[in-house]
């Protein structure tokens, strides 16, 4: 669990592992300590009471070397995460993934994942992707709001996707017409066909603030041209239903941003 989502306490890694309606924290906790006196995993820091716990690089390293997940040669174990002082933030993010899919995708997520656009300097690194194939769309992205930041800042992520969604690069051999292509379907999601969905999950304060801050994030996104769904936490692990604030819509997504200039 923690190759996939970094960090973690003993309560979350517990609802993966134990049965439903058991208790395993007790199990988890002297497993955790068996690792870490083997040097393969550590705690950096709390979630109020609770250690948080992640790999340790020995830990990242057997974990590949058992072939048990795809290759992530890139991925932090989440130490400096915690460190800085993102512990709470992360163990949210866990909690979303775990109220999204369960253990049943568990394997499917990658956390902290860089979107970036060289040329135009935009680079932002989305909480979660999740590899959900279909018809359309081979990933579903994720972004977790756990109360620190800002009303405007929060709209702002949700714009860079748009942002990045729209940017447009020119492709053709010199001396031809050539073309023009979304930026993201020649490099980054190469097998979809429409922008994948984002999702936002707002967390940290109480319901009705919660409710509150999701109301003014569809005010403050109206008119978004990718499609966007936002619930709470409270909302998503008792399994309600999204609200959709935001539409694919790639022909005006188009007339927003400028074609790039031929070579």
């Amino acid at each position: 669990m923690l190759g996939c989502v970094r960090i973690a306490t003993v309560r979350q890694m517990a609802e993966v592992i134990t049965k439903e309606e058991s208790d395993g924290r007790s199990y988890v906790r002297r497993a955790m300590n068996k690792l870490a006196e083997l040097g393969l995993a550590e705690t950096n820091g709390k979630d109020g009471k609770h250690p948080i716990w992640n790999l340790t690089p020995a830990g990242q390293k057997a974990l590949a070397d058992g072939n048990e997940l795809p290759p992530r040669p890139k991925a932090g174990t989440g130490a400096k995460a915690v460190l800085a002082g993102f512990g709470p933030h992360g163990v949210a993010v866990t909690d979303m993934i775990l109220a999204f899919g369960g253990r049943k995708h568990l394997t499917d997520w990658q956390v902290e994942v860089n979107h970036a656009i060289k040329e135009t300097g935009l680079s932002f690194n989305t909480d979660a992707v999740l590899a959900w194939p279909t018809k359309t769309s081979e990933v579903r992205l994720f972004e977790l709001d756990n109360g620190t930041m800002s009303q405007a800042r929060l709209a702002k992520e949700v714009w860079d996707y748009e942002r990045y969604a729209g940017h447009r690069v020119w492709e053709g051999a010199r001396g031809t017409i050539g073309g023009t292509f979304p930026f993201w379907q020649r490099h980054r999601y190469t097998r979809s066909t429409t922008f994948p969905r984002l999702h936002v999950v707002l967390a940290g304060k109480e319901e009705h603030l919660l409710d509150n801050r999701l109301q003014a994030l569809a005010d403050d996104v109206k008119g978004i041209a990718v499609a966007v769904w936002v619930n709470t936490l409270p909302r998503l692990q008792r399994g309600e239903p999204w609200y959709e604030i935001g539409v694919d819509d790639p022909y005006r997504c188009r007339e927003r941003y400028p074609e790039p200039a031929s070579r």
